[in-house]
């Protein structure tokens, strides 16, 4: 099939080498990705602001939408200048960036962590004039340290001190914010590490031994880690009903919020009195208010355009011109997927509560910029798919 089309994309490569470096950067964008997050970002900013103005909950105010506002304008910049730069460069500054995201990810232990209110982890870092969550920019420096390592690696991996070294890299920052006590980011870096690693050149061996000791680091988690809130949110799955007024409150709303939508939703701009208000509505059950406010039509079309988003971050992935790129999107796509899988489980009460917004549609800063520079690195892999092509030299 490559020697079919080589004379096509050859003659496409000459036609693209007569053309402007600005006119060959366009033609290269993955357009329907940045398109797809601009219609997701654009539906945040709106339901944040409908939020605020409707006054369904106390806890979002004009700050929300518009820091929203302010950090997909910023992210929206910094997916169109990673697209420009070889993600090859990118990681090769791994040197740069590890060691920083490490140190800020440790001073959540010192004073400067911050414990926001009803939550149950010291994630943040409060520097007085910002706050932040260093996990977010850990997520991003582990997806480029660890496709890279993969990469290099990959024809000794199945090596036992090779995989050995490749679980460590894994199990420190799993580790890290687990300690801070936030189980739900800690999960999605086990995803993304899994995700990267099965999708490399894995021995049959290795997959047998992680089955056969998942079991066994269940029952470990759950007795020696777990605290009694985290475990009473994973038994009222079991049991519904048992904790109307206490674990189960917030999912309940969260059903009722999703029941009242309907078909097409009660609207954006409504009277108050026309919305379930949850708690957190604007940020972890964001899925509840687009359920409500757009109905089950809109609700549907949402999850279709977060598929399409998955997807198409995984077609990339394919076709990326070599092993570096395609675990790149590999890590983006893992990351994508379980943050929607368990957003959206929580709001359906198939998933316990545990702090994980939906990408690009619930409020914060530091998690839609990072989401952004995510996709960023997936679209320097798609427009830098030819050997041939480069905007920075």
């Amino acid at each position: 099939m490559n020697r079919t089309y080589a004379p096509a994309r050859r003659r496409k490569r000459k036609k693209e080498q007569k053309m402007s470096p600005l006119l060959q950067y366009w033609r290269r964008l993955d357009k329907p990705l940045i398109l797809a997050t601009v219609l997701l970002s654009v539906l945040s900013i709106l339901l944040l602001y409908s939020l605020w103005i409707c006054n369904v909950s106390s806890a979002v105010s004009a700050s929300q939408y518009r820091t929203q506002l302010f950090s997909t304008l910023i992210g929206i910049v910094c997916v169109l200048v990673l697209a420009a730069v070889d993600y090859h460069k990118i990681v090769r500054l791994w040197f740069l960036y590890a060691p920083v995201a490490l140190i800020l990810t440790l001073l959540c232990f010192t004073p400067l962590g911050h414990r926001r209110a009803g939550a149950d982890d010291q994630a943040w870092l409060n520097l007085g004039f910002i706050q932040f969550q260093p996990s977010e920019l850990l997520k991003l420096v582990f997806i480029l340290t660890f496709a890279l390592h993969l990469a290099k690696d990959e024809k000794n991996m199945n090596r036992p001190l090779h995989m050995l070294l490749l679980c460590i890299h894994g199990a420190i920052p799993t580790g890290l914010i687990a300690l801070q006590g936030d189980y739900g980011t800690a999960i999605v870096f086990a995803v993304i590490f899994l995700g990267m690693l099965f999708s490399a050149r894995i021995s049959w061996k290795y997959i047998l031994g992680f089955m056969v000791a998942i079991p066994a680091a269940l029952i470990a988690v759950w007795n020696f880690v777990l605290g009694s809130t985290h475990k009473r949110r994973i038994l009222v799955l079991l049991h519904p009903g048992t904790d109307p007024e206490g674990i189960e409150y917030q999912q309940d709303l969260g059903l009722r919020a999703l029941a009242n939508g309907k078909i097409f939703g009660v609207g954006l701009f409504g009277n108050q009195d026309d919305y379930v208000a949850v708690p957190e509505m604007h940020n972890d059950f964001i899925f509840a208010q687009i359920g409500q406010a757009l109905g089950f039509v809109g609700a549907i079309a949402v999850v279709c355009v977060l598929a399409f988003l998955c997807l198409k971050v995984l077609y990339d992935g394919y076709f990326s011109k070599d092993k570096l790129g395609s675990f790149l999107c590999i890590g983006v796509f893992s990351m994508l997927l379980i943050h929607c899988i368990m957003n959206i489980g929580m709001v359906l009460k198939v998933a316990p509560v545990i702090g994980v917004p939906l990408p690009f549609l619930s409020a914060g800063g530091t998690a839609t910029l990072s989401m952004y520079i995510a996709l960023g690195f997936v679209m320097s892999a798609y427009s830098h798919n030819d050997k041939r092509y480069r905007i920075f030299e």
